[in-house]
């Protein structure tokens, strides 16, 4: 039972008490008694009124703590006369208004952010309480190559090797991890409160073009500095060595043949020192490429015939997938000769005998494209961080130059390229034309 109902079946208690005492006593004195008695009735309505005067500030508090329950802040409370409850009013239509204020500003601030955050070239992906995805920008999807739709919800720690290496990330702490082809990104980790509770948040800021640029500066200066000075004192020694070659008539017979053998070992050995700086030298010397229209698929073919001694050797079968028609693309034929001759020498290594390379043609969101795959064991976690480094290898005798020069070629012809690989996975090398 309410407070109101109790207090109104007190004064109506009371006054009914009163009532039938003063019939009693007044029974016999019937004018005093019907005076008595409207006496009465007119009371209780004035205590009645007395008391709605009372209790309606307390329903208009009861109101108000409604609507803030429902975060209603538009509605405003009207003065009800009384000096008292009118300030009370004026209090709490002066923090609604500012209640509403603030919650259109954060609104617009949100909306503002939301907006920024879409446009954002950097990735920024947002956890929850949880440590689960609750979002991720358009550059996070491109990124992480999945839509919001399957990262909502995720762990990092449970999704591809990129999320995983983001995962690792310590809270604070930044990295520079390698993502689809050549590309690397500075990834930082960080947390915000949110409702009192950290949340944790990464920023990915994608540093291809600078690294592209700023390793480039650094080994281009390198290879001119050694080529400089190996070739000066090559060619100093490559003419000290055959003229030399001249007095072998001059020895005895017997040391003639051990002397001419040793000067020719030697000069073979200049020789191909000097073929390796020139193979480093070309990538600082590369020009422009001279472009013109031509058809991929007998490139692709007249490069494939110039290896096929070396794939029957290690009975490698290369399989053709040509999902459509190729149209002419506008190239360098010899340039990108050398770039499809790089990727199937990889391959082959990749795969080394017996396996299989597949060498696909066709469109993809309005883009021709050239995938080269390869059965082979894929490349490790560490080494998929140094890809397209100069001079890294993972081959034995490597020099470190084949996936850069292929890099430089395809950037100077502005193609796409990306370069996807699992442990224990084919490796495929992905070309896009426009």
């Amino acid at each position: 039972m309410t407070l109101r109902r109790k207090f109104v079946l007190y004064l109506l208690a009371v006054h009914l008490v009163f009532a039938a005492v003063v019939t009693y006593l007044l029974w016999d004195q019937r004018i005093w008694l019907v005076g008595v008695e409207i006496f009465f009735v007119i009371s209780f309505y004035a205590a009645t009124r007395i008391f709605r005067g009372l209790f309606r500030p307390l329903e208009l508090i009861t109101s108000g703590a409604d609507f803030m329950r429902d975060a209603d802040f538009t509605t405003r409370l009207r003065p009800l006369g009384q000096p008292e409850m009118d300030s009370l009013v004026d209090v709490y239509n002066r923090m609604a208004d500012n209640l509403r204020g603030e919650r259109v500003h954060l609104q617009e601030q949100h909306f503002f952010l939301e907006k920024i955050l879409n446009v954002s070239p950097a990735a920024i992906v947002i956890l929850d309480f949880d440590e689960k995805i609750s979002f991720a920008n358009p550059a996070a999807e491109a990124l992480l190559q999945l839509p919001l739709s399957e990262l909502k919800g995720s762990r990092l720690s449970e999704g591809n090797v990129i999320m995983r290496e983001l995962h690792a990330i310590p809270m604070g702490a930044s990295a520079v991890l390698p993502f689809r082809g050549a590309r690397k990104a500075k990834c930082t980790t960080s947390h915000f409160i949110d409702r009192g509770h950290p949340r944790t948040f990464y920023l990915i800021e994608e540093m291809t073009e600078e690294l592209r640029k700023t390793e480039k500066a650094a080994y281009e200066k390198l290879i001119r500095m050694m080529s400089h000075e190996v070739n000066n004192s090559l060619g100093a020694a490559s003419s000290l060595l055959h003229s030399c070659l001249h007095y072998k008539s001059q020895l005895q017979e017997s040391d003639r043949a051990d002397f001419e053998t040793a000067i020719n070992v030697t000069i073979a050995r200049t020789e191909h020192l000097s073929s390796f700086m020139k193979s480093f030298a070309d990538i600082v010397k590369l020009p422009l490429p001279q472009r013109r229209r031509s058809d991929v698929l007998p490139l692709l073919r007249n490069t494939v015939s110039l290896l096929s001694a070396e794939l029957r050797r290690r009975q490698i079968e290369v399989v053709w997938d040509v999902q459509s028609d190729a149209e002419p693309v506008v190239l360098d034929e010899h340039q990108m000769e050398q770039v499809f001759l790089n990727i199937l020498k990889n391959a082959m290594e990749a795969v080394g005998e017996k396996g299989t390379i597949t060498i696909r043609l066709g469109t993809a969101n309005r883009h021709q494209f050239v995938a080269i795959e390869d059965t082979g064991t894929g490349i490790s976690d560490e080494a998929r961080g140094y890809l397209f480094s100069p001079f890294f290898s993972t081959k034995e005798n490597g020099q470190g130059i084949g996936l850069t020069l292929v890099q430089e070629i395809l950037i100077q012809h502005k193609f796409e390229f990306s370069l996807e690989s699992l442990p224990g996975k084919p490796t495929s090398f992905t070309m896009f034309f426009p």
